[in-house]
C-alpha cells in the first residue's frame, strides 16, 4: 500500500523559511522508478496547483510564483521528498500535498500539511 506522509508545515511571518518533508513508502523499487514526484498546494478557496516536481529523467520544474524561492530535492535511498521554502509570502498560504505519479501516471497523495504565512 502506497503511503505518503508530509511533515514540516506551520505558521510563520513573511520572509521566513520552512522546510517540508514527505516520506514515501509502499512503492516497489522506490520513487526514482516512478514518472514524477513532488509538491502541490491548495490555497484557500482555490484549486490545487503544482508547486515543484522532479521527473524520472531528473528534470525539475517550478511554478512561476515560487521560482528562486523554493527548492525541491529527493533522497532515493530514504524515499523522501523535501521542499525548502525561503522568503515566504502571504500568498504561499495553502495546504501543501506531496504526490507521486507511478509508471501509469496514477497519482498518489499525502494527507497534506498546512502552511500559513502572515504579513
Amino acid at each position: 500500500q502506497v503511503q505518503l506522509v508530509e511533515s514540516g508545515g506551520g505558521s510563520v511571518q513573511a520572509g521566513e523559511s520552512l522546510r517540508l518533508s514527505c516520506k514515501v513508502s509502499g512503492i516497489p523499487y522506490g520513487i526514482r522508478t516512478q514518472n514524477a514526484w513532488g509538491w502541490y498546494r491548495q490555497p484557500p478557496g482555490k484549486q490545487r496547483e503544482m508547486v515543484a516536481l522532479i521527473s524520472r529523467g531528473g528534470g525539475t520544474s517550478y511554478a512561476d510564483p515560487v521560482k528562486g524561492r523554493f527548492t525541491i530535492s529527493a533522497d532515493s535511498a530514504k524515499n523522501t521528498i523535501d521542499l525548502q521554502m525561503n522568503n515566504l509570502e502571504p500568498e504561499d498560504t495553502a495546504v501543501y500535498y506531496c504526490s507521486v505519479r507511478d509508471g501509469s501516471w496514477r497519482a498518489f497523495w499525502g494527507q497534506g500539511t498546512q502552511v500559513t504565512v502572515s504579513s
